[in-house]
């Protein structure tokens, strides 16, 4: 009998922390205005939570989506004024709605995000933790995947977090995008970096255009190479110029100071 009321305890106070993260992934709420984007084949959606009245303790967000993303909306049905839709956006992460009545093309109405607890236990089984239902409404709007984030995470890239995987999926750094650098002999650049040469735009083509003019640009030269816009035509210039043992330093300061003019 002892055994029996022991097992059962354990089980009792397994159950404590799931249900107490279930409550943490309840329905998220807000307003919602879903338009044409300004690019074909877009979407725009607008969303409001929290107290926003005279814009006080408001939250927004603001997002252009593929239009195939969602279901029970497109372009010609915003221009059926005083219909009543359902837009849907269903990712991984959750599943989004939007309802509404549409006035002026435009849909205007409530929405709810559910979160998806089977995505949140994947990531969690890869590390990744600390998930509410806002942040899991971010993840499925930028539809980040958990094959997307693994595919990340096998290549061994540090410091990749919860967080900054949702600058990592806006900015589109995938295993290709990676494996174009490292081929060029670069080491493995690690999550901070990915990002900020992903900001700067930071490609493998161009990249190899400044090594092949005699240049080893390290990844943080990369960044300020294109901040900087010191391009392979510009380094050309300078060396048609006589200038051909600048260093790369030397090409950012002629850039930042405007000497090459």
């Amino acid at each position: 009998m002892f055994r029996i009321r022991q097992i059962v305890s354990i089980a009792a106070l397994a159950v404590v922390p799931l249900a107490l993260h279930a409550a943490s992934l309840e329905p998220f709420h807000a307003t919602c205005r879903i338009r044409a984007g300004e690019k074909a084949g877009k979407l725009r959606l607008e969303m409001e939570y929290g107290d926003c009245q005279d814009h006080k303790h408001c939250g927004t967000n603001d997002n252009d989506i593929a239009a195939t993303r969602f279901t029970g909306v497109s372009v010609a049905s915003l221009a059926q004024s005083g219909s009543q839709l359902a837009a849907s956006l269903t990712a991984e992460a959750g599943t989004f709605t939007c309802t509404g009545t549409v006035v002026a093309n435009e849909l205007a109405g409530n929405a709810v995000f559910t979160p998806n607890p089977t995505f949140v236990s994947t990531m969690e089984k890869m590390g990744f933790t600390g998930y509410d239902s806002d942040k899991l409404m971010t993840y499925a709007i930028l539809d980040v995947e958990s094959g997307w984030a693994r595919s990340l995470k096998d290549l061994g890239i540090h410091g990749i977090d919860t967080d900054n995987l949702i600058a990592l999926r806006i900015f589109n750094i995938d295993p290709e995008y990676v494996h174009s650098m490292t081929a060029l002999g670069y080491a493995l650049p690690d999550a901070d970096q990915l990002i900020s040469m992903r900001v700067q735009g930071v490609n493998a083509d161009e990249v190899g255009q400044i090594r092949a003019l005699g240049y080893q640009p390290t990844l943080d030269q990369l960044v300020q190479i294109r901040i900087f816009k010191v391009t392979p035509d510009f380094i050309r210039r300078m060396q048609a110029r006589g200038f051909k043992d600048l260093s790369i330093d030397k090409l950012v300061q002629i850039r930042i100071f405007n000497l090459a003019d």
